[in-house]
């Protein structure tokens, strides 16, 4: 079983920055592929970035190219998500995953076996 919290979440100014944190439960971290998902209200669960246990590569939704960067330190079992030039479309709760498969798609929510509850984003324009 895996435990995911995230934090660094809040309000923001549209082109401000903010610093996510999913940390993980466990001594297993470095063999969890990682991704970060985000939702607006009535809107469906999309995939942001993903970073696998190797951690050689990282993966980014078109939108969010150019201004967020993902990251993990196995040493403190936690992700980061980097977030930078805000847009007030970038307003959602911010979800950590996780998953401990040899190989997964990254970018799909229903390969991931473990969540977090969230960290809400809001960017105001």
């Amino acid at each position: 079983q895996v435990q995911l919290v995230e934090s660094g979440g809040g309000l923001v100014q549209a082109g401000g920055s903010l610093r996510l944190s999913c940390a993980a439960s466990g001594r297993t971290f470095s063999s969890l592929h990682m991704g970060w998902f985000r939702q607006a209200p009535g809107k469906e669960r999309e995939f942001v970035a993903g970073v696998p246990r190797s951690g050689a590569r990282t993966y980014r939704a078109d939108s969010v190219k150019g201004r967020f960067t993902i990251s993990r330190d196995n040493a403190k079992n936690t992700m980061y998500l980097q977030m930078n030039s805000l847009k007030p479309e970038d307003t959602a709760v911010y979800y950590c995953a996780a998953d401990g498969r040899d190989s997964l798609l990254i970018y799909r929510r229903d390969e991931y076996e473990y969540w977090g509850q969230g960290t809400q984003v809001t960017v105001s324009s």
